[in-house]
């Protein structure tokens, strides 16, 4: 099949394709989703905590330590906890903030 039969992608389908999972609702991109993440950008009220508590409301547990790490979740969690939704999430995050220190400190560095 020649690629002038195949179907091109307009600008909407891609833009969708680009944005970030967790952010349905703003128009930015996995880049700049990861960069606020990693407290490299802010935008107006999106920052770090914004894009943390976006991401442990939405993501599987194996992502957000993935991304975000034991360290860095346990050492911001106070920060972080108002702003998540989930009771789940932060029960669970309460637990681990709590437990992780004293049962395995290595994985906190």
């Amino acid at each position: 099949m020649g690629d002038e039969t195949r179907p091109r992608a307009t600008g909407r389908v891609l833009a969708l394709a680009m944005r970030a999972r967790y952010v349905w609702d703003y128009d930015i991109s996995e880049q700049e989703f990861d960069a606020l993440l990693a407290g490299r950008a802010a935008v107006g009220r999106l920052n770090r905590a914004w894009a943390a508590a976006r991401l442990i409301d939405s993501a599987p547990y194996e992502e957000v330590v993935r991304r975000i790490g034991f360290g860095e979740l346990v050492r911001h969690w106070p920060e972080w906890r108002s702003r998540v939704r989930s009771s789940s999430a932060r029960r669970g995050l309460d637990f681990l903030a709590e437990w992780l220190p004293k049962h395995h400190p290595e994985l906190l560095a």
